[in-house]
């Protein structure tokens, strides 16, 4: 059974840090993207950042230079972390990690996500 395990939210100053995490088991991810969505009261979700098993990494516009996406496979288990430093209350909402297989035709995971609170 596939599981995607997310940790690192919580409650945060403007200007703060945060490091989100997800593990994933259950499956092979050997040639999966992972990444992180958020969602935001009112708004749809959208990608944060993602990481493909080629190693390339894609970025919105409104976190780069804040944000960095970064994972670490084994067979066993992949864990997909973002480092948020700089945050700001527009970078609050629900967070989840999501783990595909290119073009997300074989599998299409998401985490059960994890609150990011940031005050001002």
């Amino acid at each position: 059974q596939v599981q995607l395990v997310e940790s690192g939210g919580g409650l945060v100053q403007a200007g703060g840090s945060l490091r989100l995490s997800c593990a994933a088991s259950g499956r092979t991810f050997s040639s999966a993207a992972m990444g992180w969505y958020r969602q935001a009261p009112g708004k749809e979700r959208e990608l944060v950042a993602s990481i493909l098993s080629g190693g390339g990494i894609n970025y919105a516009d409104s976190v780069k230079g804040r944000f960095t996406i970064s994972i670490s496979r084994d067979n066993a288990k992949n864990t997909v972390s973002l480092q948020m430093n700089s945050l700001k209350p527009e970078d609050t909402g629900v967070y989840y990690c999501n783990v595909r297989s290119p073009g997300g035709v074989a599998y299409d995971y998401w985490g059960q996500g994890t609150q990011v609170t940031v005050s001002s």
